[in-house]
């Protein structure tokens, strides 16, 4: 009886591969993955972006009245009613913590001022931000009547990771539960954030072409890990082991603060602090040089060279 349990325990401990698509990233580098480019349907976690858009191009107090059409939207819902009032925050807590696709659709009228019009907005900022595999086609994720919105694990690391910069986007995917107009009140889906201390923000999707997506930060020790993973029916269980295996092996070192410094008679200024993600245990060796006219910040012990040409000045 007691080697059958010391047997089962051994197996419980066992981490068993990872069968899902998924990807780890820290100051914008991959630390792990699979299939990172790979596009399909990332249903609602999607909605990342729309509240990036909307949050860069609207005012958070501006006062929304619900439209009939906006009552109609299918699926994930926060079932407000034809002429009811919100705030643009109360309705970006609702996309963001219950998944809202009406909330979505009032967004986008607001914003965009029509639905098409805010859909390029996200095609816009997608450029930008070099999701190059990415083409969304409405703000919610839903994909029943088309493709839905296509992306791959990378390009939706690197929205979250623009998403995470913005203060009112943070506190919002940060929040268990918010009390909106109406007393309505909305409790996260993300359950991440009460089973995992270091969790700080994310966003569940899902829909039948697409399978469970999910998207996920968490802090720890000066270190931000964002997960994105496909197709896993216990993501919240991965997303925890592989945001542990993140501060069990890596740390983040400051490699330059930011300010004004005099490098081979040039001034080049560092307009913030910049940061390596290296192994735990690593001594690290940091140089400044010009090389073709470019600043360039080398780390030892790491074949990685930061390229900052806007610092130059």
């Amino acid at each position: 009886m007691k080697k059958t349990i010391a047997f089962l325990m051994m197996l419980f401990c066992f981490q068993l591969p990872i069968e899902a698509d998924y990807i780890v990233m820290s100051e914008g580098e991959v630390l792990a993955g699979d299939n990172i480019h790979q596009t399909q349907s990332v249903a609602s976690i999607s909605k990342v972006m729309t509240a990036l858009v909307a949050l860069e191009n609207a005012d958070i107090s501006d006062r929304i009245i619900i439209d009939r059409e906006t009552t109609m939207q299918i699926g994930s819902s926060l079932y407000m009613l034809e002429n009811e009032e919100y705030s643009l925050l109360s309705l970006l807590y609702g996309l963001m913590l219950r998944s809202g696709n009406d909330a979505a659709h009032a967004i986008a009228l607001h914003v965009g001022k029509d639905v098409a019009h805010f859909v390029k907005m996200m095609n816009d900022k997608a450029k930008e931000l070099g999701m190059h595999d990415t083409v969304f086609s409405n703000p919610s994720g839903l994909d029943e009547t088309d493709e839905g919105n296509i992306s791959s694990l990378y390009d939706m690391a690197l929205c979250m990771q623009a998403a995470m910069k913005n203060d009112i986007f943070r506190m919002i995917v940060n929040t268990r539960q918010y009390q909106a107009e109406n007393q309505r009140v909305w409790i996260n889906k993300n359950r991440l954030l009460s089973m995992y201390d270091s969790c700080n923000g994310g966003k569940t999707g899902y829909t039948v072409k697409s399978g469970k997506t999910l998207i996920t930060t968490a802090y720890e020790n000066g270190l931000e890990s964002i997960v994105v993973s496909f197709r896993e029916g216990d993501y919240f269980m991965l997303h925890k082991r592989l945001h542990e295996d993140v501060y069990q092996k890596y740390k983040s070192h400051l490699l330059i603060k930011k300010g004004s410094y005099k490098i081979a008679n040039k001034r080049l200024l560092i307009k913030e602090d910049i940061h390596a993600i290296v192994p735990i245990g690593d001594e690290v060796f940091v140089e400044a040089l010009i090389e073709d006219g470019k600043v360039l910040i080398r780390y030892k012990n790491l074949d990685t060279v930061i390229e900052r040409r806007e610092l130059l000045t």
